[in-house]
């Protein structure tokens, strides 16, 4: 393993690996044979990186969840199914590429698979708006949700989004009704509907397509209401406290599946998702044939009181008032 970029707390991680480079790089140029200090060190580049990531902060997990080499929708589409076909547009202004879906195929399994999709270079951002959805991005979103409902498919929707794009375009085309129609929408569907968070999961951009009969969530991936940046800078009026907003916010996967916001924690590789793309996307896999095969069972009568019945529980307390 070899992190292509580090972030702040893996750089001892980093340190390490570069000795271990200069130390393979003389043992090639002067033949001699260094096989055991470079064994040895293998071994505390690992055994450094457990340490770590056996101890992120929620604030550091955010990071994690944004790093850049981190497998978007579309790697993992690449990686879990065949015969995928890509479905455009919204049939109403244009097709927005900061959401992607289509019908494709898991182990033979038909599925209608969509989510959130960045960017790896100016470009291709710029092209799905950084992953920040317009109204037109939800509107396919429902569109495909509608015909996979149809045809009996279910769907899976991978959430990557700090959120939707709320720009003044945004609001001429009415985002906030097309993310609202969707939470209205998604509990009319009659097929079973698993929702991963596998990076960042923003504000309503997130739950626009987040409803489901299932929420899993990446190992390091987060889910919250506002980012912590925004929240530190509504109640300290300083950015710089966003570690201390995303310890409060109880946004990590730990937290989400103690307070029952997400059903199950997909475990990542050593070092996270960005590390090895095949173990990440397996592991996902293996997560979400678990879940199709339990939803499977169920009528589009059970299907839909699932659902109804998850989303009515949440945010509920016991408690007395003295």
């Amino acid at each position: 393993m070899t992190l292509q970029t580090s972030l702040p707390f893996e750089k001892p991680v980093a340190e390490l690996e570069a000795k271990l480079k200069e130390l393979e790089a003389f043992s090639n140029e002067q033949d001699i044979d260094l096989s055991h200090d470079i064994t040895q060190m293998k071994g505390k580049i690992e055994q450094t990186l457990n340490e770590i990531y056996a101890n992120l902060t929620a604030w550091q997990k955010v990071q994690v969840a944004r790093h850049p080499d981190r497998p978007y929708t579309m790697d993992y589409i690449k990686a879990i199914t065949t015969d995928f076909i890509e479905i455009h547009g919204d049939r109403i202004h244009r097709d927005d590429r900061a959401i992607v879906g289509g019908f494709a195929k898991i182990d033979g399994q038909k599925v209608m698979i969509m989510g959130s999709q960045k960017g790896r270079d100016t470009k291709s951002n710029v092209e799905s708006n950084f992953g920040c959805a317009r109204p037109e991005g939800y509107r396919k979103a429902l569109r495909l949700m509608k015909l996979a409902d149809k045809f009996g498919v279910p769907i899976i929707s991978l959430i990557d989004t700090k959120g939707a794009y709320a720009g003044l375009e945004s609001e001429e085309r009415h985002i906030a009704e097309a993310i609202a129609v969707n939470l209205r929408e998604s509990f009319n569907i009659k097929v079973p509907i698993i929702c991963i968070i596998i990076g960042e999961g923003g504000s309503g951009g997130a739950l626009g397509i987040g409803i489901g009969n299932r929420i899993l969530i990446m190992e390091h991936a987060y889910y919250s209401v506002i980012s912590p940046e925004g929240c530190a800078a509504i109640l300290w009026k300083d950015r710089a406290y966003s570690d201390k907003a995303a310890e409060a916010l109880k946004i990590t996967s730990k937290d989400l599946l103690q307070l029952k916001l997400a059903d199950e924690i997909i475990p990542e590789p050593k070092g996270g998702a960005h590390v090895d793309h095949e173990a990440a996307a397996a592991n996902l896999k293996a997560a979400l044939l678990k879940n199709l095969k339990e939803l499977s069972a169920k009528s589009p009568d059970e299907i839909l009181q699932d659902r109804y019945d998850k989303f009515r529980v949440m945010g509920k307390f016991e408690g007395s008032v003295e």
